[in-house]
């Protein structure tokens, strides 16, 4: 399946007889041309991650559904993925499922109106989702499996084109990479991201992404390994993500802090007043 859109806000994109893709007009650094969400269904819709509360975004999505929503998902509750799911419900009347938000600053508290756990399933008329719960980037991030052409929608779990930020205390290093593992254990064609484009041979993306993560977690192993006494987090970001912008530093200090937490708890360094060395 070959994603040959222009990524514009705005304008509905039919990737699949039964997915249709409209992105939100809040592109930026983090969130690249802005939120992908997707209209999933034929004779009715299933919106799956609303995006944000933009009254022109939200106007879009009642269009191309032409006004047959019948239920509103949630890959998780990030202010990017999930406010405009209240307003499309007063328009639309359609019910929210999705898994109960976290209480942190970057989450929306989202009123749902079913609460899902791994393994559930949504139907609307002709086409079955099935949630996977993948946390890591937030404890409660789902993504759905459209079972007709076993498409995997994403969210924020894996994002063409770039790497998902991994934020504690609710986002967790070691949760996200077995997320990640066992996602390998199914059956996919297709990637749909929560940003950018669709993502072909995904077994080969999630090696990839494991990979990467495995190599940077080793990196910022040696990295306190080399610095010998107690070294802080601010001391080890140039050396752990010398290969990254210093645009980017300040993200990047919250996925090093997730491996931080995960080799501290893997027995492997301890902390010792805000600073790591060997156990």
């Amino acid at each position: 399946m070959t994603d040959s859109y222009e990524l514009r806000p705005g304008v509905p994109q039919r990737l699949d007889d039964a997915v249709m893709r409209i992105i939100a007009p809040h592109g930026g650094m983090m969130t690249g041309a802005g939120t992908n969400t997707y209209l999933v269904g034929t004779r009715e819709f299933g919106v799956l991650d609303p995006g944000p509360d933009d009254e022109s975004h939200i106007q879009a999505i009642l269009a191309a559904a032409a006004g047959r929503i019948r239920w509103i998902l949630c890959t998780h509750t990030h202010l990017d993925h999930a406010p405009g799911a209240h307003r499309l419900k007063q328009l639309s009347g359609a019910p929210v499922s999705a898994m109960l938000p976290p209480r942190t600053d970057h989450d929306f508290e989202l009123s749902v109106d079913r609460v899902l756990a791994d393994g559930d399933t949504v139907e609307c008329a002709d086409v079955v989702v099935r949630a996977v719960h993948t946390p890591g980037h937030a404890s409660n991030h789902l993504c759905y499996l459209l079972t007709r052409n076993r498409m995997l929608f994403t969210g924020d779990h894996i994002m063409q084109g770039s790497t998902v930020v991994i934020w504690p205390p609710d986002g967790n290093m070691r949760a996200y990479v077995d997320s990640l593992t066992a996602l390998l254990r199914i059956e996919l064609a297709v990637l749909a991201p929560g940003h950018g484009r669709l993502i072909e041979q995904p077994h080969d993306e999630l090696s990839r992404l494991i990979q990467h993560r495995l190599r940077r977690e080793d990196k910022v192993r040696q990295a306190v390994l080399r610095a010998g006494t107690g070294v802080t987090l601010e001391a080890l970001l140039a050396s752990a993500y010398d290969d990254v912008s210093k645009s980017l530093l300040k993200w990047a200090a919250l996925s090093l802090r997730a491996h931080l937490d995960k080799l501290v708890q893997d027995g492997e360094l301890r902390c010792d007043a805000g600073r790591y060395c060997a156990s």
